[in-house]
């Protein structure tokens, strides 16, 4: 591993060099082009607790009517079982229980709780002291029993590391219930082992848009060419080139890290897992083509100018039909429409899948909510029982209509909204994209995915086309994700 240290080391001092160049040398805290600001580690904390059905929170104090009754026929629906030990141990950095913050208990606690009299003990960390905590608990015996599985730098680090453990023997993938979400267990599945008990699959970005700014342009609008099987990366950059006059203030593509939204909307990944392996994929074809599409967006002015705006994204600018589309999680619409970033107004409001290429499958970034088994648990049954209660919390039609009331509830959600985010979701379950360079190692994923000045979002800022930018990393990303490959095939034969 030294040498690809060193090679890693020289290309990211390339990296910062560029990186200060590209900043004019200033202080960045506000997550811009260059940082790591909107990248899955900011995102995903926040809707690893907020964006699947299964963790949709409800006040079981309060339920309205009739939907206690429901709760019991979701529950008829989970296996039966009745362990001794009826505990299991939670280590992360936000908690399970309802805290004193007017959090209330998710479906799945309350299914956890009512069918099988257990219940979950929290463990609190920070996240950025997630791993060390772990490692001491694990080394120390204390048995924490899971850990969250749904964040991008966990796979296949964790296994590496030796913190997580294989699921196989407390999961029957042909049962049921396993079945919506049994392609999201196959993405972990390393060496003919799983890793991941996965409770859920949703969009990681969606495309907002202004139906009022649609209208008054004379735009087709996105969801009725996504019915009409028209919805694609052609009739998408044929809107922004419609709409785009950034001398008089009209501006086309923006948010954080918008740039994934697209690689992955034709599959295209960095690192991706073939065959039970970490493959490093920069030389992939689908790789080039979305590397492409990007850098001819830059080139025609169709994305947001940032660098005039100090590094800054402008979200709001869609309240006032100066911004066209903005790709992100559809967490950033959920609360109080006052704190949306875009705000855009609840009649207003309107979603579309991310395109994909004409003629491609739907493809899309996703966002796997489950959970890792860590080594040592002491009830990893326990774990299995909760992970089946998250998925029923998401797939009984009883606890999804309990979901979409809190929707209408606390984001002014009308039922359309809530239909076209599920179609979303539904799509991304089927055709899920998920990139392992993040989880490989920190200069892996710095270099590949995380700043604007390397790897795959080059392009997407002019920095230089794909193929220079390709031939300047792939053989050193290859060696070292060969290394971590290594490594993990080792860690899983001592199974």
């Amino acid at each position: 591993m030294k040498n690809t240290k060193k090679i890693l080391t020289g290309l990211l001092a390339l990296t910062m060099v560029a990186g200060l160049s590209a900043c004019g040398g200033g202080d960045d805290t506000s997550g811009n082009a260059g940082g790591n600001g909107g990248n899955e580690e900011t995102t995903t904390t926040t809707e690893g607790t907020t964006t699947t059905q299964a963790t949709v929170e409800i006040n079981t104090e309060g339920l309205k009517d009739g939907e206690q009754e429901v709760l019991e026929g979701a529950m008829a629906k989970l296996p039966d079982a009745d362990l001794e030990n009826k505990e299991i141990k939670w280590l992360a950095h936000y908690t399970k229980n309802p805290g004193t913050d007017g959090q209330s208990k998710s479906v799945a606690l309350e299914m956890f709780e009512q069918k099988y009299g257990m219940h979950i003990k929290d463990y609190t960390c920070t996240y950025e002291t997630r791993f060390d905590e772990l490692s001491t608990y694990v080394l120390g015996g204390e048995g924490i029993d899971f850990f969250p599985g749904d964040d991008v730098y966990n796979f296949p680090k964790g296994v590496v590391s030796g913190m997580f453990q294989p699921i196989d023997d407390y999961v029957d993938l042909n049962d049921a219930i396993w079945q919506d979400t049994k392609a999201g267990m196959e993405i972990f599945n390393f060496g003919g082992k799983h890793f991941s008990f996965v409770t859920g699959i949703t969009a990681e970005q969606i495309c907002i848009y202004n139906k009022q700014t649609i209208e008054d342009n004379g735009l087709d609008d996105p969801w009725e060419l996504y019915e009409a099987g028209n919805w694609n990366w052609d009739t998408f950059e044929g809107m922004l080139e419609q709409f785009v006059d950034a001398e008089n203030g009209l501006y086309g593509l923006d948010n954080w890290f918008y740039e994934k939204s697209l690689w992955t909307s034709n599959g295209a990944v960095a690192v991706g897992n073939v065959d039970g392996h970490v493959v490093s994929m920069l030389r992939d074809a689908k790789v080039e083509e979305a590397e492409n599409f990007g850098y001819e967006l830059f080139q025609k002015g169709l994305t947001f100018p940032s660098a005039e705006f100090n590094w800054n994204i402008h979200p709001e600018f869609m309240a006032n039909g100066t911004e066209l589309f903005n790709l992100q999680g559809a967490w950033g619409i959920m609360g109080d429409p006052s704190t949306w970033a875009c705000q855009i107004a609840p009649e207003n409001l309107a979603v579309v899948p991310v395109p994909s290429p004409a003629g491609s499958d739907p493809y899309g970034a996703a966002t796997i909510a489950g959970y890792a088994l860590c080594k040592g648990a002491q009830n990893p049954e326990g774990v299995a029982l909760y992970a089946q209660c998250d998925i029923m919390a998401g797939q009984d039609e009883g606890a999804k209509a309990i979901a979409d009331r809190k929707s209408m509830d606390d984001n002014q959600w009308t039922q359309e909204i809530i239909d076209k985010v599920n179609e979303c979701n539904d799509l991304v379950r089927q055709y899920p994209v998920y990139d392992f360079a993040p989880g490989c190692s920190t200069d892996i994923a710095d270099i590949c995915v995380n700043n604007g000045d390397s790897g795959l979002r080059v392009p997407f800022h002019g920095g230089s086309d794909w193929a220079t930018e390709r031939e300047r990393i792939a053989d050193a990303i290859e060696t070292a994700v060969n290394d971590v490959d290594a490594e993990l095939q080792a860690k899983i034969a001592e199974f």
